[in-house]
């Protein structure tokens, strides 16, 4: 059962869709780093061969050790492959090729070994990150869809405050979620449609469900699917035409955005008040300027109007209703209202 806090194997299906955000260097620049540490071992060790070359002596006959049978040395010995052709003589060279040849030689061999054993636990790391990641996530909120929308929502979010790790991505296209995972998201690869995928996403533990997909008819089968899923979430869904919000409504989402019609009404109002744009731009981005924020009423607010606050007040949500401040019902404040009001994001630096 998803949310377990005990688990025992993980399904491949859940290992090959859901990825943990991973902070480490990338497997290229890993591998650089490794092989920089092997051949600086070898060069190390083939200069110390070379400058007490008087000190080794070729079983084979050739002459004084040149630099590339010192190359040769240094390789065999640091690999464990020891043909004896060349061997330390002297009481100098065997003992800098017991303080100093065999340290490196352990460091060459740790490194090698290394990357193999890594590649091989990665798998098995994965899992145990994803097994305790899914025993402990409760109301986090699930993204369906990465591309303009979902990055900005995704976005806000971490604005204000929210835990990378209590946000989950679900899309098909893996450059996409390798975006999010770089931000430290949970992401999560398939289509949005099966349940099985927002099973994974733990969508049913989740407090909210982002639909920000490109199209109108797949948000309506993804919450359909969801609302199956989940009776507490609240689900919100962004659509392109006005006629599609219905639909969304009765498939189980709370909220519904047109984003074309929004977008269109901006850029009317822009041609007559560009300014009106700027400030609504403004409220909208939660780390710079005044943002639009929600909160519940103080107990020594109750009983007052909303318009007298110090805060600039734009509604009042009671129960499941949002209403606007001037709206006669909520013109005396009670307990578990919450206030829509107007924030100050970050503080503004005197000129």
């Amino acid at each position: 059962m998803l949310g377990s806090s005990r688990f025992t194997t993980l399904d491949p299906q859940v290992t090959g869709a859901l990825k943990m955000p991973d902070q480490r260097a990338g497997p290229v620049r890993s591998l650089v780093n490794r092989l920089v540490i092997a051949f600086g071992a070898l060069a190390v060790t083939t200069l110390i061969v070379y400058f007490g070359r008087d000190g080794y002596l070729d079983n084979n006959g050739a002459g004084p050790i040149s630099l590339l049978d010192a190359l040769y040395y240094a390789t065999v010995s640091l690999s464990t492959t020891g043909y004896g052709d060349i061997v330390p003589v002297s009481p100098t060279a065997r003992g800098i090729n017991i303080l100093v040849v065999t340290p490196l030689r352990v460091l060459f061999l740790i490194v090698l070994v290394g990357t193999t054993v890594e590649l091989l636990t990665e798998r098995s790391r994965q899992s145990f990150r994803i097994q305790r990641w899914r025993s402990r996530v409760r109301e986090h909120t699930v993204v369906v869809g990465y591309g303009t929308k979902g990055r900005a929502a995704v976005e806000t979010m971490l604005g204000d405050g929210v835990d990378p790790e209590k946000i989950v991505v679900v899309d098909t296209d893996r450059a996409r979620l390798d975006v999010a995972s770089g931000l430290g998201l949970v992401t999560v690869s398939g289509n949005a449609t099966r349940s099985q995928v927002l099973r994974i996403a733990g969508v049913h533990q989740a407090t909210t469900l982002i639909v920000a997909l490109d199209r109108d008819d797949t948000a309506v089968l993804v919450t359909l699917t969801a609302r199956e899923l989940t009776e507490t979430a609240a689900i919100v869904a962004a659509v392109r035409e006005s006629e599609n919000v219905h639909l969304l409504r009765q498939s189980g989402a709370n909220s519904v955005i047109v984003s074309d019609e929004t977008a269109g009404r901006l850029l009317g109002v822009a041609t007559r008040s560009p300014a009106v744009v700027e400030v609504v731009e403004d409220l909208l981005t939660p780390d710079a300027g005044f943002a639009i924020s929600q909160r519940g009423v103080e107990p020594n607010e109750v009983g007052g109007s909303p318009r007298h606050l110090p805060d600039i007040v734009l509604g009042v949500v009671r129960g499941d209703v949002l209403h606007r401040v001037d709206a006669p019902a909520v013109d005396s404040l009670e307990r578990g209202d919450q206030l829509l009001y107007v924030r100050r994001a970050s503080p503004v630096e005197d000129d």
